[in-house]
């Protein structure tokens, strides 16, 4: 139960120069929880076109359990006791995985999604297969396309919060 679950199912991306961007053609997507973790999509898929999805359907858990997982228990008490911390969210990014036969490219950052905790918190209701907005990371106004996640921490946030008025 001390747990946060967090699945990856889908992208789709909108009219924007990701989509125009030829360069652009494998996907994968990295969730990161502050500086703890991060995890990828264990494949890269071919770039959508429009009004398409690919779907990536990964699932991973962070485990917040008192015994193992400390750092990052004190890490969600944080952003529960300090409403101004702006590192309340999980992070998603969208990166472009290079083609087999050009692997002297790097792989970019080309989106970020976030999902915030502390709202997932305050609403007491997790997240569950929803489409975020998938945000430019060369234009943090510009919506490049939709990613579709589950998030599921209200019971661990529940339990840290206990623990907070505990303490």
């Amino acid at each position: 139960s001390e747990k946060i679950r967090i699945e990856i199912i889908s992208l789709g991306l909108t009219e924007s120069r990701i989509a125009a961007d030829e360069t652009i053609q494998q996907l994968f997507v990295e969730c990161r929880l502050y500086n703890f973790l991060a995890e990828e999509t264990p494949v890269s898929l071919p770039k959508p076109t429009s009004g398409q999805r690919v779907h990536y359907n990964y699932s991973n858990v962070i485990h917040v359990d008192k015994a193992n997982n400390r750092a990052r228990r004190e890490y969600l008490k944080s952003i529960l006791q300090k409403p101004d911390l702006s590192t309340d969210s999980l992070l998603f990014t969208v990166v472009s995985d290079p083609p087999e036969d050009e692997q002297d490219l790097e792989c970019e950052d080309i989106g970020f999604a976030y999902v915030s905790l502390r709202e997932i918190f305050q609403k007491e209701r997790d997240i569950i297969e929803q489409d975020i907005d998938v945000f430019d990371s060369q234009d943090d106004s510009a919506v490049i396309g939709k990613l579709k996640v589950t998030v599921e921490a209200l019971h661990a946030l529940r339990s840290v919060y206990e623990e907070c008025k505990d303490d």
